[in-house]
């Protein structure tokens, strides 16, 4: 993609405006806090101590947005820390520009960093630089820093506060993750009784994941259903794929193909039942029509062997996510001793070891946090010098746009500018129409807080908008030259872009040269997968449980990295010369139906007395050295190499039933190897080696 191009994409996505769901009473709370922040502070103090404490009480609002599992007041609360500590750090400092700088210099580099922790961690961080080069700018002494930062976490003990008393779905967002992930699964159920291989997005697990992680303090507290019931889901989707596939399943035509599509539209209606009770915190109330299903033991003749054994367990596995939904299943207790979050206290050598992993030149992160560092203190020397008040302003926007990947920080750059020039054209045709006094600016800043709050998930632009019109809004509640500050703001808005976009193009950290990495990471990952399912097979009795769960995750982890990866790669001016896209396209086809048999066969496992099957282990570890072998390969430049992997499936015994199936499976395995090793043989232009 030129650049040319990429600019003229990502400009248009920062400018795009989506639907979608909105929280109203959630808006009105948050803004509800900076409302009560602003007003004590005009009845003790001055609208200038005001309009201090609304940027500590509408920064930590934000942070209560933002999509993290954590609870809302503890959010609210660390923001509100955070933010203190930065303005108290950064009134000591202000009366000397050099020490203000080298400040601001540290400060930027270690919120850039804390992008190693999670978005969450980097946006809030951003904040707090940004409440730094605002509020030390007002008229005020050195001796009230001490003062003003309390004023600060005001606002976050305020927002937290209400949070408590005025909770609003609580548990909310983990039901709708779990819900979410059971509503996947039935739509998954609906497209198998069509396309038997049809794909499946493993997002909404993984997320559902993530929001089953809770602390100890929460895991005492929350909800019967959230407890345990997220395993089940992961147990029914191989199930559902191992009865619509007509290589291990079902026959591809005929009355068992007939059987098998009734069940599975049974199985979807199940799960969207069970799925809204879990968001609406309900009983499950299957139709009728499907309560005779669940209780019939074992399906009917129709279906025989290795199908017939996998309906039975479907129909196991719907029951019982039924019961759980209902609070009288069983909880799995060992999911809650695998996902605890660590508590804040906890998270600060977490937090350490993830940053001096981060300590390598390659790194996104670390060039994410030099870049932030560099273009703020040049920004704010650039505003100091320009004969133009405000001058904050160009690092603020800046460090509010940059983002560790391209396509998001130029994204934002062109929504921020926009969104400002809309924000201060409206605030200005009010305060020039209306001419309003103190109280009537508090409450219309407090008002496009609302609309902020309200309309934050639907763009960025919207959300500078609002935040634009309010940042004006309040110079004219504390007194200032807001007709001048307007066309300061625009101007200077647009310097720090101009900062943040040079920044990156300068010191970049391409995703597209690192793809190859990403593939084989998956590659591998995958194969890992496959090879732990056939060593069950391998070894019944001695077979445990987690290892297949765990080698799942690391495949779905490197999935979406490599998803991402991709999707960032397609928004870059940058070309892979080693790695053309359609290669990319045809290779992750080929892992996904990779990772596609290990699921099929993994919902065949056998119980703890079955006999053995001692040719898995063997090309089990076969697997596991080709797959070395291979992404090596492919990290040079070069196809894979499967021979290994060949000659142990032409020496299978495949005598019994359960030996024939998993040859079988292996079968199918190593003809997505085959169309993997196409993929890059054909396609990727090998001549070349990777940049």
């Amino acid at each position: 993609m030129t650049w040319l191009r990429a600019l003229k994409e990502t400009g248009r996505s920062g400018l795009q405006v989506e639907r979608t769901r909105l929280e109203p009473l959630v808006a009105v709370r948050g803004a509800a806090g900076v409302a009560i922040v602003i007003g004590l502070a005009l009845w003790l103090s001055s609208p200038t101590v005001a309009a201090s404490s609304a940027f500590g009480a509408f920064a930590a609002g934000i942070a209560t947005f933002q999509r993290s599992w954590r609870s809302r007041p503890v959010l609210a609360l660390a923001a509100g820390a955070g933010l203190a500590v930065s303005t108290f750090l950064g009134y000591l400092a202000a009366s000397h520009l050099l020490v203000f700088v080298l400040l601001l210099a540290v400060w930027t580099f270690l919120a850039g960093m804390a992008w190693s922790l999670g978005p969450t961690s980097g946006i809030v961080a951003a904040l707090t630089v940004a409440v730094m080069l605002v509020v030390v700018t007002l008229p005020t002494s050195a001796l009230n820093a001490l003062e003003h930062a309390g004023v600060i976490a005001l606002g976050g003990l305020v927002q937290a506060a209400l949070i408590v008393l005025f909770p609003i779905r609580r548990w909310g967002a983990q039901r709708d993750a779990l819900a979410d992930a059971f509503a996947a699964e039935a739509d998954y159920a609906r497209r198998l009784r069509q396309d038997p291989h049809a794909p499946f997005d493993y997002e909404p697990l993984m997320t559902a994941r993530s929001a089953a992680a809770v602390t100890p303090w929460e895991a005492r507290r929350r909800p019967e259903e959230l407890h345990g019931k997220r395993a089940l889901a992961e147990r029914i989707r191989p199930v559902l794929a191992s009865l619509a596939d007509p290589s291990v399943g079902a026959a591809a035509e005929g009355p068992e193909r007939d059987r098998a599509r009734e069940l599975l539209a049974a199985s979807a209606t199940v799960l969207d039942a069970v799925a809204r009770a879990i968001r609406h915190a309900k009983p499950v109330k299957p139709p009728k029509e499907v309560g005779s299903f669940l209780a019939v033991p074992e399906p009917e003749a129709e279906l025989t062997g290795s199908a017939r054994r996998v309906a039975a367990r479907l129909i196991s596995l719907l029951a019982a996510a039924v019961e759980s939904a209902n609070g009288s299943g069983p909880s799995d207790a060992t999911e809650s001793a695998h996902l605890l979050r660590p508590t804040l206290p906890r998270l600060v050598p977490l937090a350490a070891r993830a940053m001096r992993r981060q300590m390598r030149w390659q790194s996104p992160i670390l060039r994410h946090a030099v870049r932030m560092s560099a273009v703020a203190t040049a920004g704010y020397l650039l505003g100091s010098v320009l004969p133009l008040g405000h001058g904050y302003w160009a690092p603020m926007a800046s460090v509010m746009v940059m983002r560790p990947d391209f396509s998001q920080t130029y994204a934002r750059g062109v929504a921020r500018f926009a969104g400002t020039l809309v924000g201060v054209t409206v605030a200005t045709g009010v305060m020039q129409a209306a001419s309003p006094g103190v109280y009537l600016c508090a409450g219309l800043a407090v008002l496009c807080i609302a609309l902020m709050y309200l309309l934050m998930r639907t763009g960025y632009v919207v959300s500078q908008a609002c935040v634009s019109a309010y940042a004006v809004l309040l110079l004219g509640m504390a007194g200032g030259e807001w007709t001048q500050a307007v066309l300061e703001r625009v101007l200077l808005t647009l310097l720090g872009g101009v900062l943040a976009m040079a920044a990156y193009a300068v010191f970049p950290a391409w995703e597209t040269p690192l793809l190859r990495d990403r593939l084989t990471e998956r590659m591998e990952t995958i194969a890992g997968y496959t090879a732990a399912v056939l060593e069950g097979f391998a070894d019944p009795a001695g077979r445990r449980a987690s290892t297949v769960r765990e080698a799942l995750l690391e495949a779905r982890v490197a999935g979406a990295a490599w998803d991402q990866a991709v999707a960032r790669a397609d928004a870059e001016p940058v070309r892979h010369r080693g790695l053309s896209r359609r290669a990319a396209q045809d290779a992750d086809t080929a892992l996904s139906a990779m990772g596609r048999v290990g699921m099929l066969m993994e919902a065949h496992l056998p119980g703890r007395n079955a006999d053995a099957i001692p040719a898995a282990a063997d090309f089990a570890r076969v697997l596991r050295e080709a797959a070395a072998e291979s992404a090596q390969a492919v990290r040079d430049g070069e196809p894979p190499r499967w021979d290994a992997a060949r000659a142990a499936l032409d020496g299978w015994p495949g005598d019994s039933t359960q030996e024939r199936m998993v040859r079988r499976g292996v079968e199918l395995l190593v003809e997505t190897l085959d169309e993997f090793q196409e993929a890059l043989r054909s396609r990727s232009g090998t001549q070349v080696p990777p940049v």
